[in-house]
């Protein structure tokens, strides 16, 4: 008998889930007439802000935009240092070079997936040449960073902590929600996050009144008077259809994390005793499973078997961003990236989304155990 696929994600899912709701935020923007940021796009920034519990949220083009717009409104760029990991997206990095600064690439935690505090200190005691000017932690899969030990050292070197929560929108650090902890938080709403749009889209969130409006002039031209560019500035504007259906969906935000809570809590009973290793969480944290991210020496054919049982999985990520072509001369803390390196070649997500059913949630379960216990 044929079985039904069951996806590694499905935006298409979430966007069913709230049909109604979001053609009619799409409809009313196109009724408006009001194409470029306007009403919808300053109505989704206050409401954002508001559920994170910042002063202010400027809306961009992207997740990658959002970093670079915040790198530039804190004034880093050429000569500047910028600590951040290799076990990310590539566009982390990217948007580090896009602002003109200099990436210098850290290790994660032996057993975590985010910046370890230990490699962090031993790149800047001894730094490429340049000005250590921030460190940019990643929230990977909805797990959020070691802030406390990331945060005394960014105090005792001076630097800027700018946090990357592309993949952690409604996780929590000692109650305090990613992105309201450094002096700015940048999100990505790329489909597949656990806050999605119907296309690309981000944000920057920040406390700070002079940053804010640093953002909003670079986001378009450098603008404070229309068409008269006070500083250099580029073009990333939240589109309002966006902005729209983000409005829509963030009340469900709250709801469709727990809802990954549960699916990750019901892998963890479901894969205990399996060798295999879980999902870390850290300490008085609130992870909010972007991914379900297992390890294991076995990662290619267990691949393979999911496949064949019509079950996807992904990678995230295959390639450490120091090994792809691109950035092989990058910068990388001293000691090297070991643990970043056996981590690519261990990790597999398994299928994780709110709509995601329990029925297929052991169904995936059912299949890694008959791959370890044919």
């Amino acid at each position: 008998m044929t079985q039904i696929p069951i996806p590694q994600t499905d935006p298409r899912s979430g966007y069913l889930a709230q049909q109604e709701e979001i053609d009619a935020a799409v409809k009313r923007v196109l009724a408006s007439g009001w194409y470029i940021l306007g009403p919808e796009a300053e109505a989704f920034e206050t409401a954002f802000a508001h559920r994170l519990g910042a002063a202010h949220a400027i809306g961009t083009g992207s997740g990658t935009d959002a970093i670079e717009l915040a790198l530039r409104a804190s004034g880093i760029g050429a000569g500047d240092l910028v600590f951040t990991v290799s076990h990310t997206a590539v566009a982390s990095v990217a948007a580090v070079e896009r602002a003109g600064a200099i990436p210098v690439l850290v290790d994660v935690e032996p057993g975590g997936f985010t910046m370890d505090p230990a490699s962090l200190e031993a790149a800047l005691r001894r730094p490429p040449a340049g000005r250590p000017a921030a460190v940019m932690p990643v929230h990977l899969y909805g797990e959020p960073a070691d802030l406390a030990g990331i945060g005394e050292i960014a105090r005792a070197y001076g630097l800027k902590l700018i946090e990357d929560c592309a993949q952690s929108h409604g996780a929590a650090w000692r109650g305090r929600t990613t992105g309201t902890i450094g002096s700015l938080g940048c999100f990505s709403f790329y489909p597949t996050k656990n806050l999605g749009a119907l296309g690309d889209a981000g944000i920057v969130v920040t406390g700070d009144p002079a940053l804010a409006t640093a953002l909003r002039e670079i986001r378009e031209y450098g603008w404070r008077d229309r068409y008269v560019s006070a500083v250099a500035g580029i073009n990333t504007r939240l589109d309002p259809i966006q902005a729209a259906i983000l409005a829509a969906k963030l009340p469900r935000l709250h709801p469709d994390n727990a809802r990954r809570q549960e699916i990750a809590a019901r892998y963890d009973e479901g894969l205990a005793g399996l060798p295999v290793t879980l999902p870390h969480r850290r300490a008085a944290t609130t992870h909010v499973f972007h991914q379900y991210v297992i390890r294991t020496a076995s990662r290619d054919p267990l691949r393979e078997h999911l496949r064949a049982a019509a079950i996807g999985t992904g990678i995230h990520y295959p390639v450490p961003v120091h090994q792809q072509p691109a950035y092989r001369e990058v910068a990388t803390a001293p000691g090297g990236l070991g643990e970043t390196e056996r981590v690519a070649r261990a990790i597999l997500s398994l299928p994780m989304y709110p709509q995601l059913a329990d029925a297929a949630v052991d169904r995936v379960i059912a299949e890694i155990r008959r791959f370890f216990t044919p």
